[in-house]
């Protein structure tokens, strides 16, 4: 260990001495990094490895059903349990369960009262407390924790479903629409786009004169391989997913009364390979500058499973402070969540990226209903009525697909968004099977929607 010209910690692993043979960085991949900091991998093991568990919730009766998974303590003697309603990502409750007489291995139901709001997305976080010290963990600490979804009228995030109204209509200046061969120029006195009729995606986008991205969007199906896309990576790379272009064949504008709707067919391929994803997009720009997405995507199915399916976005670098709903505050994926709990977190770009030693794929949340990137003067935000995931970052996945120690990674110009419809799992592919085909990205077709607001801070 030492450090690099730039100050980071420079740590080396198998291979960065000439030697043979050697593991490479699966060395240095444990459960916490060189310095002892905890991983990620660490925090999802703890969890796992809670005292109890939830077995099922039944609000109208107020009781909730516990099983003890200790092998000799009753979890009266053992837990104290905390329990909060979380609604919207908001804590709306919080209640203490006095004691739960469960001897090992057994499960019995606790009375548990809370009420239930009439709409939103809710959940039950239960938190297991060691109840008295011993000579290893203080009284209070956290052993563990878990959500229970709870029924509401809609079961839905009502900061989203106002989002996604119909505000726009509302907004009285009308369209000034110019076309020709090579893009559409859609402006208001608040707002000027430029949709690039070759790739059916938007190449500038300003808002109240502040520089929404500054550099074209992307379709996005390829991300820095981890550690466990070894099996994969020559798969994906042999299909050419992180060398793809989009290319349009064809734009409708249909102008109407509060709102342009741009319909393009186009596809995703790369240059030597037929196509891989043939989309019809749906980009429809309404009076207030919010932009409805609506992606049908059919995949050729001779085409190995993708690593994700979205949009990135390249905002000014200045935008660097997000706030999201969704599974926080650590990274999570479809099938690694198990460390992080549904609410509403802020953070800095910066503080987002899970500097692994040997850079990969990292720092996303999954299960997301909105985020909002923004520096003070111009936001983001982006909305789903269905979930999705999303990454910021200082890094391109370029970036970190091609160097070998995170001391050597150079920031991207830009804060890189990524909002996906959905990614492939993590898996375990570096020391044990192919990944599980429900944590696959392979469905034949599928659509994506959400909703692109900016605005002015």
């Amino acid at each position: 260990m030492g450090r690099a010209a730039n100050g980071k910690k420079r740590y080396v692993y198998g291979g960065d001495h000439g030697e043979y043979p050697h593991d490479g960085n699966f060395c240095m991949d444990g459960l916490v990094y060189p310095d002892r900091t905890p991983h990620t991998g660490l925090l999802e093991f703890k969890n796992v490895h809670r005292p109890a568990r939830a077995v099922a919730f039944y609000p109208d009766k107020g009781e909730l059903v516990l099983r003890n998974y200790m092998d000799f303590l009753n979890l009266r003697d053992y837990l104290s349990i905390q329990y909060e309603v979380v609604c919207d990502g908001a804590v709306i409750e919080r209640g203490m369960i006095e004691e739960a007489d469960i001897p090992p291995h057994e499960e019995r139901a606790v009375p548990v009262t809370v009420h239930v709001p009439e709409r939103g997305k809710c959940y039950l976080k239960i938190s297991y407390l060691q109840k008295e010290e011993t000579e290893l963990l203080p009284a209070g600490f956290h052993l563990g924790f878990e959500e229970v979804g709870i029924e509401t009228g809609d079961n839905e995030n009502q900061k989203v479903k106002a989002l996604l109204s119909g505000r726009g209509n509302e907004v009285a200046c009308d369209f000034d629409i110019r076309e020709d061969d090579c893009s559409l120029i859609i402006s208001t006195p608040e707002f000027r786009y430029v949709y690039d009729k070759f790739t059916g995606l938007f190449a500038e986008m300003s808002f109240q004169n502040q520089p929404v991205i500054e550099r074209p969007m992307e379709f996005n199906i390829w991300r820095a391989p981890t550690d466990n896309d070894s099996p994969v990576r020559a798969e994906w790379e042999n299909a050419q997913y992180n060398r793809t272009v989009a290319r349009a064949y064809g734009t409708e504008v249909k102008r109407l009364s509060d709102r342009v709707v741009v319909e393009t067919s186009l596809s995703v391929s790369a240059v030597s390979v037929q196509r891989i994803l043939e989309i019809k997009a749906y980009w429809t720009v309404m009076r207030d500058g919010a932009i409805d997405v609506a992606l049908d995507v059919e995949k050729n199915a001779e085409f190995p499973y993708l690593p994700r399916f979205g949009l990135r976005f390249f905002l000014p670098k200045s935008m660097d402070r997000v706030t999201y709903c969704g599974i926080g505050p650590s990274e999570s994926y479809i099938d690694k969540r198990w460390a992080g709990y549904h609410g509403v977190f802020s953070s800095r770009v910066e503080a987002m990226h899970e500097d692994y030693l040997r850079p990969q794929e990292n720092g996303s949340h999954h299960d997301c209903d909105y985020v909002t990137v923004e520096n003070g003067r111009a936001a983001l935000t982006v909305a789903g009525a269905e979930s999705f995931a999303f990454n910021a970052s200082a890094y391109t996945q370029e970036e970190l697909a091609c160097r070998a120690h995170n001391y050597e990674l150079e920031e991207s110009p830009y804060t890189v968004l990524c909002v996906d419809y959905r990614q492939s799992g993590i898996g375990s592919g570096s020391c044990g099977p192919q990944l599980l085909e429900k944590y696959r990205l392979n469905d034949e077709a599928f659509r994506f929607q959400v909703r692109l607001i900016p605005e002015k801070r």
